[in-house]
Formats: structure tokens, sequence, C-alpha cells
């Protein structure tokens, strides 16, 4: 193999045993940038603070009975999840371009 290819084939390595703490950078750069995705992140955290039944659903384990409040609770936080973890999604594909990008200047390919 030529010395580009196993360049690649190592960066795929390496992205792949970093991928988690990649993925933890863009959720605190966005906390950080992104005011609509920070006040979701913040009101995702008072709602489970609030209605605790919530952790128990989404980590726990058996039966659980919650109340209209609860439930209606529960949909909000979900709701929130699905729109963070939208923001997250959006944010790792434009990554992947940029690095994508630097790569292919990296071996002169571009």
């Amino acid at each position: 193999m030529d010395e580009k290819h196993d360049f690649f084939l190592n960066l795929v390595e390496r992205i792949e045993e970093s991928f988690l703490e990649i993925d933890s950078d863009i959720c605190v750069d966005l906390r950080e940038t992104d005011n609509d995705y920070a006040e979701m992140w913040q009101e995702i955290i008072k709602v489970q603070n609030d209605f605790p039944i919530i952790l128990t659903i989404t980590d726990g384990e058996g039966a659980v009975t919650m109340s209209a409040e609860e439930h209606k609770a529960l949909v909000r936080y979900l709701h929130l999840k699905n729109e963070t973890e939208n923001a997250e999604r959006k944010q790792i594909y434009f990554r992947g371009h940029t690095d994508n990008y630097a790569y292919l200047k990296r071996i002169n390919a571009i």
C-alpha cells in the first residue's frame, strides 16, 4: 500500500477511536455557541429535575404509572431530546465535511 492510503486508514481508526470525544466536543460547542440549543439543553435538565419519573422511564426498568402532567412533561422532554439530537447530527455532518476537505487538501487531492 502507498503512504497516502496508509495515512487514510490510520485516520479512520483514529476517528473511530475518538468519536465519543468528538461527539462530546460538538455538544459542548453547541451549548456555548448556539443559544437555541443551549436553551433546549437547559430545559431538558429542568424537566428532568422537575419530573424524576422521566429518568425512571429512560434509564430505569419495570412498570411505571404517570399522571397527565408527567405525561405532558415526558412528551416535552422527548421533543426537546429529538431537537437537540437533530442539531448535533447536523453539526456532525458539517464537521465531517470540514474535516474531509482538510484531509483532501493534506493529501493534495484538491
